[in-house]
């Protein structure tokens, strides 16, 4: 989705929009892109900050889940916690149940972005089991940091979960680390980013995906509003991890040897 800046009443009825339009009614776990509540503009996060127990969008989604009968991965919002600011993924149950938060690790602050600047970067990864799915949890710039899927897939993950705001400008990148934590963890991955206009001359990238432990893209999308939508056998990946046993390959220590010219 394309987020209007500094307006969740308007954003939260894009995304029922999108979804009376264009749901699959036997939907489990619906995902949605960082910051779709106000977009990305890293000045005006504070503004909109919420606390979780008294938040209009945590309640929000926990209607849609409880109407939909689905589970939500709610991308992203900003949530205050004392004098602490958060980039947060929200996720709920079946039954509109906060199950589980996941604050941001990496914060992107490049390029002329601040986030790091007004948001508190989160602790640890954030694992959580849906439908007896685990799904590791993860947002925009970690894409970067292969540390924290391989931590996940450690962990016992099966689906890896990227909710970005992606630059435009960097459309390689995206293709190529998204395919890439999905193959090297044997895991499948669902990788979206918000589409559209941000402000001046700054764009999403859209090209949201979700793809197999192989690399292959089973549903995409390209810059416009829509809903990808995939089915998920997961027996597939315990077959091919069965019979490719990849962690058990890794070393215990990876120490680099130095060598100098004398």
């Amino acid at each position: 989705m394309s987020s209007v800046l500094d307006d969740v009443d308007v954003n939260c009825k894009k995304v029922l929009n999108l979804i009376a339009q264009k749901l699959n009614p036997e939907t489990d776990v619906l995902v949605l892109p960082e910051v779709w509540t106000v977009g990305w503009s890293c000045k005006r996060f504070i503004q909109s900050a919420q606390e979780l127990s008294d938040s209009s969008v945590v309640s929000f989604l926990s209607n849609l889940a409880k109407e939909y009968n689905m589970n939500i991965i709610g991308g992203s919002f900003i949530t205050k916690d004392g004098e602490n600011y958060y980039n947060t993924c929200p996720v709920l149950d079946r039954n509109g149940k906060l199950i589980a938060v996941y604050n941001k690790n990496h914060l992107y602050s490049y390029y002329g972005c601040d986030e790091g600047k007004f948001i508190t970067r989160g602790d640890c990864p954030v694992m959580v089991n849906l439908d007896g799915v685990n799904f590791g949890l993860t947002i925009c710039y970690d894409i970067r940091f292969p540390e924290i899927y391989r931590a996940y897939r450690k962990a016992g993950a099966d689906i890896l979960v990227n909710c970005a705001a992606w630059g435009s400008a960097k459309p390689i990148p995206w293709d190529v680390m998204t395919k890439s934590r999905a193959v090297e963890n044997q895991c499948f991955m669902v990788a979206l980013s918000q589409c559209g206009h941000i402000e001046g001359d700054e764009f999403n990238l859209g090209n949201s995906a979700i793809i197999d432990y192989k690399g292959e893209v089973l549903s995409s999308l390209s810059d416009s509003e829509d809903i990808a939508c995939a089915d998920i056998c997961l027996d597939d990946i315990y077959t091919f991890r069965s019979k490719c046993t990849i962690l058990n390959d890794i070393k215990s220590d990876y120490e680099v040897k130095i060598l100098c010219e004398k």
